[in-house]
């Protein structure tokens, strides 16, 4: 379980997150969703330990202001949303650096990393390019293989910022069928997404975000109104629901503006 309270961010004299508390339990996937600088990335990367934030932020009622890096790397991964490959190691290499904050500097590759590594490979459906240099694949699959290297990393909480962005819509599902699988095992998922349908029909809770606070959290049905979502995004969304959940899909500006011109 992870836990923050009143939890703020300034980056530049400027407060990005403000005052946010919220508790993520284990076996779930909470999404975060919000317009482009609603504090979303920020709130990950604060919950990561990875900037400085003002507040409490626990994990499994440990203070992560008090555990070293290495401890924080074991119970919390982070995928960011910038998809960046520097060298040119193979996807097999690059998804095992997720098992460096398991390994001592004595330590080899055991068995069971190979087996975790190979997991969430095919979990991502990258196992066929395991032996390809990571920098010279597609956009889409490089984010498909950073998952994995997330996913391989084995800790209790997982941030993932973005995953689905500048997918194809089957890889899409496949990644939010693979972090549902990660929530199956008892792990605790934040995951920001800008895709509604994907958060309505994968996500158990919503956490929706404006200017840096937050304005809105519950189930999904209760949170993405057609109300709210033209407050928040400034939009309006023709909403339904099928066996699998809700579906939205936007179709004008708040104002009135037509989704397409007329055509003949």
């Amino acid at each position: 379980m992870i836990e923050a309270r009143n939890l703020s961010v300034d980056l530049s004299s400027r407060r990005v997150v403000s005052g946010i508390s919220l508790g993520l339990v284990p076996g779930t996937i909470t999404g975060v969703l919000g317009p482009n600088g609603a504090g979303k990335s920020t709130l990950m990367r604060a919950l990561a330990g990875q900037i400085a934030s003002t507040g409490s932020i626990a994990v499994d009622g440990r203070e992560l202001a008090s555990l070293s890096f290495a401890e924080r790397a074991r119970l919390v991964a982070h995928l960011p949303q910038a998809r960046i490959i520097s060298w040119p190691l193979t996807v097999r290499d690059l998804v095992g650096l997720g098992r460096m904050p398991w390994q001592g500097v004595s330590r080899a590759f055991s068995n069971g990393d190979r087996a975790l590594c190979t997991e969430a490979m095919e979990m991502m459906d990258v196992a066929g390019l395991a032996e390809r240099p990571a920098t010279e694949l597609s956009g889409g699959e490089q984010a498909r293989v950073l998952a994995a290297r997330a996913i391989a990393q084995d800790t209790p909480v997982l941030l993932a910022d973005e995953p689905a962005s500048g997918l194809d819509p089957a890889h899409q599902m496949t990644m939010m069928a693979g972090l549902r699988k990660l929530a199956a095992k008892g792990r605790t998922l934040l995951v920001s997404l800008h895709d509604l349908t994907l958060a309505a029909r994968w996500c158990d809770r919503i956490l929706l975000m404006k200017e840096g606070r937050l304005v809105a959290e519950g189930a999904p049905a209760d949170v993405l109104t057609a109300e709210r979502l033209g407050e928040v995004f400034g939009i309006l969304a023709h909403i339904d629901h099928d066996a699998g959940g809700m579906i939205l899909a936007p179709v004008a500006l708040a104002g009135g503006t037509a989704h397409r011109e007329a055509r003949p």
